[in-house]
């Protein structure tokens, strides 16, 4: 496959996520072929069915970023041992109208980061199991549950332990070939 588009969702909102230090990182591990286009979930309006068949332009943009994407990827904070709001709200849009669920068959990646050294297990399972209902094809192994430590990724976005920068690579790597896989 030439070019490969992929849809990144940062869970968290913040300018200074470490969620979305995470993203950039991951960013510079992929193949010159590979292009992430991050989703903007702040301006998305909470889902009312009422709006579903006139839907805002900030959910229509969305919905059509994850079409014209190969994967979608997911890197996620944990938010009260759960996914944050603004990304259900996400998902919730791209599942509707009923039998418009843009979700059905990309190919899916979770990980996320904290200042916890349990990482964003919980908020990934969940996640995977609200993906598994819209149809996603989640790459299950390896697992990233990834402890943030100060300087870990640099302020260019590079990871600067050797060992982290090691597994990340074999975790990208492996989306990649989900992604290229499941899109033939």
């Amino acid at each position: 496959m030439s070019n490969v588009k992929i849809a990144v969702f940062v869970g968290s909102l913040r300018a200074a996520s470490i969620n979305l230090q995470l993203a950039r990182a991951l960013e510079k591990l992929v193949p010159a072929n590979v292009k992430f286009e991050y989703v903007s979930l702040g301006d998305i309006p909470l889902f009312n069915q009422d709006l579903e068949n006139d839907m805002p332009a900030p959910a229509a943009k969305m919905k059509q970023q994850i079409v014209d994407a190969q994967g979608v990827l997911f890197v996620t904070p944990e938010h009260n041992r759960s996914i944050p709001a603004a990304l259900k709200n996400a998902i919730d849009w791209g599942s509707r109208p009923w039998g418009k669920n843009v979700w059905l068959g990309k190919s899916g990646g979770v990980l996320g980061t904290s200042p916890s050294a349990a990482g964003t297990g919980l908020a990934q399972q969940h996640l995977r199991n609200i993906l598994a209902a819209e149809g996603v094809n989640v790459l299950t192994t390896p697992e990233v549950f990834l402890q943030m430590k100060e300087g870990l990724i640099d302020g260019q976005h590079n990871i600067t332990n050797e060992d982290t920068r090691k597994f990340l690579q074999g975790w990208v790597d492996r989306y990649v070939a989900w992604v290229q896989q499941l899109a033939k």
